[in-house]
C-alpha cells in the first residue's frame, strides 16, 4: 500500500466518523435519538470553568481599558505584541501636558508668577505621567498576564479536551445506536448475531474511551478552583499597585499645593475674591502615612474577626461557600461553590469549624471555604 491509498483510506475513514457524529447530533436534536447525559458533578465543573471565562475576559478588557483609555493606542499596543515587537516610548497625557506647561512658563518667563507657577504645575505633571507609566507596567506584569495566559492557555487547553469529550460521547451513542438496530434485527433474523456481538464490542470500546476522556476533562475543570487562588493573588497585586500610584500622586499634589502657597495671596485669588482671602490647606489623611510607608496586602483581618464575633455569640450568619466541599462522614456537610447557606457555631466546637444549615440539612462546615456576608 503507497502512502497515496493510505491517506485516501484514513481521509475516507475520517469522513464516515464525521457523518456518524453529524447523523447522531442531528438524531439527538430532533429528539430521535437517546443522549448520553454527563454527571452533575462534571456539568458543574463545566458550568464553572465556562463562567470563570467570560468574566476574566470582561475584567481583563475593562482593565485595559482603565489603564489606557485611547482606544487606538491599545490596538497599536495589541499589533506590536502579536508582532513580538517593543511598542515606540511616547508620552502619555500627564507626561504630555506637564511639557506644554513647563514650555508655556519657559516662554512667559520663568521669573514671573504665572510662568513660575506653569513650570512647577508642569513638573508635578510629568511626575504623575511616570507614576502613572509605574502603574500600567506592574499591572501588566502581575495582573493582566496571568488573566490573558489563562484565557489563551489553560482555557484553551480545556475546550479542546472538552470538544474531544463531545465526539467521544458522540461515538458512544452512535454505537449504542447501531447495537439497538442490529438486536432489532436479530430478533427478526439469526443472521445477524455476529452484527450484534461486533455491535456490543464496539460500544464497550466506544464507553472505555468516553470514560477515560470525562476523567481527563475532570481534572483540567478541577484546576479551575487553583485558578481562582491564583487569580486572587494577582488582584491583590494590582490592589497594591493601585494604592501605591494614588499614594504617589497625592504625594505631589500636596508638595505642589504648597509651592503654590508660598506665592504673594495676590496671585492666587480668584478675580471674584477678595485678594486678601488666603489659599486653604488641604490637610493631609492619616492614611497616607500608612499607604506611602509601607502598603500591606490585602488581609484576612475583617474575616477573622467576623468569625470571632459569631463564634462568641450565639446567633447565625449568611455565609457564601468558596470552593465545593464534599463531607468525610455524615456529621458534615457537602458543599457546593458560591450557595449560601446559614452558619452557626456550637459550644465545645473545633475552631476550624462551623455548623452548617442548607434547608432541613445540617452538618459541620470547615471555616477555610467559607466568606462571611453582612
Amino acid at each position: 500500500m503507497n502512502i497515496m491509498d493510505f491517506n485516501m483510506k484514513k481521509l475516507a475513514a475520517d469522513a464516515g466518523t464525521f457523518l456518524s457524529r453529524a447523523v447522531q447530533f442531528t438524531e439527538e436534536k430532533l429528539g430521535q435519538a437517546e443522549k448520553t447525559e454527563l454527571d452533575a458533578h462534571l456539568e458543574n465543573l463545566l458550568s464553572k470553568a465556562e463562567c470563570t471565562k467570560q468574566w476574566t475576559e470582561k475584567i481583563m478588557k475593562q482593565t485595559e481599558v482603565l489603564l489606557q483609555p485611547n482606544p487606538n493606542a491599545r490596538i497599536e499596543e495589541f499589533f506590536y505584541e502579536k508582532l513580538d515587537r517593543k511598542a515606540p516610548s511616547r508620552m502619555n497625557n500627564p507626561e504630555l501636558l506637564g511639557q506644554y506647561m513647563i514650555d508655556a512658563g519657559n516662554e512667559f518667563g520663568p521669573g514671573t508668577a504665572y510662568g513660575n507657577a506653569l513650570i512647577k504645575c508642569g513638573e508635578t505633571q510629568k511626575q504623575i505621567g511616570t507614576a502613572d507609566r509605574e502603574l500600567i507596567q506592574t499591572s501588566a506584569i502581575n495582573f493582566l498576564t496571568p488573566l490573558r495566559n489563562f484565557i489563551e492557555g489553560d482555557y484553551k487547553t480545556i475546550t479542546k479536551e472538552r470538544k474531544l469529550l463531545q465526539n467521544k460521547r458522540l461515538d458512544l451513542d452512535a454505537a449504542k445506536t447501531r447495537l439497538k438496530k442490529a438486536k432489532v434485527a436479530e430478533a427478526r433474523a439469526a443472521i445477524w448475531a455476529e452484527e450484534v456481538t461486533k455491535s456490543e464490542q464496539e460500544v464497550r470500546i466506544t464507553q472505555s474511551e468516553f470514560d477515560r476522556q470525562a476523567e481527563i476533562t475532570r481534572l483540567l475543570l478541577e484546576g479551575i478552583s487553583s485558578t481562582h487562588a491564583h487569580h486572587l493573588r494577582c488582584l491583590n497585586d494590582f490592589v497594591e499597585a493601585q494604592m501605591t500610584y494614588y499614594a504617589q500622586c497625592y504625594k505631589y499634589m500636596l508638595d505642589l499645593q504648597k509651592q503654590l502657597g508660598s506665592f504673594p495671596s495676590t496671585f492666587l485669588s480668584n478675580n471674584n475674591q477678595s485678594s486678601s482671602a488666603p489659599v486653604q490647606s488641604i490637610s493631609t489623611p492619616s492614611v497616607l502615612a500608612s499607604a506611602s510607608a509601607s502598603l500591606p496586602s490585602v488581609s484576612n483581618s475583617v474575616v477573622t474577626s467576623g468569625i470571632s464575633e459569631l463564634k462568641s455569640s450565639s446567633g447565625s450568619r449568611k455565609a457564601r461557600v468558596l470552593y465545593d466541599y464534599d463531607a468525610a462522614n455524615s456529621s458534615e456537610l457537602s458543599l457546593l461553590a458560591d450557595e449560601v447557606i446559614t452558619v452557626y457555631s456550637m459550644p465545645g466546637m473545633d475552631s476550624d469549624w462551623l455548623m452548617g444549615e442548607r434547608g432541613n440539612q445540617k452538618g459541620k462546615v470547615p471555616i477555610t471555604y467559607l466568606e462571611l456576608l453582612n
